[in-house]
């Protein structure tokens, strides 16, 4: 069943910059610097979006010298994707069940 965090999630995770940065980081861990070069966006946007992420708890933060590399959490993906797995699982179910109108 899909809760009110899972809602926020899937706001979060809605817009195109941060779902492209999620995107992203699936493949590497990489500092604000790296993600203004691959997405195109101002440093500043982008430092929003990621503070939009780390507090839904989809990346988490590595300092390096005067970088911050950003991680994707894959267990906050896999655990929506799972929801949405089982939502799925549950309209094939009942794909014939019909309610009756009144």
């Amino acid at each position: 069943m899909m809760t009110s965090v899972d809602a926020d999630l899937i706001r979060v995770l809605g817009d195109p910059l941060r779902l492209q940065i999620v995107t992203l980081l699936a493949r590497e861990t990489l500092c604000t610097t790296h993600l203004v070069e691959e997405t195109g966006a101002r440093q500043t946007n982008l430092s929003n979006h990621l503070r939009v992420l780390r507090e839904a708890g989809v990346v988490e933060t590595e300092p390096c010298g005067r970088f911050t590399y950003y991680r994707l959490k894959p267990d906050v993906i896999e655990a929506l994707a799972g929801r949405f797995a089982d939502l799925a699982a549950v309209a094939r179910a009942n794909a014939d069940t019909k309610r009756a109108c009144p």
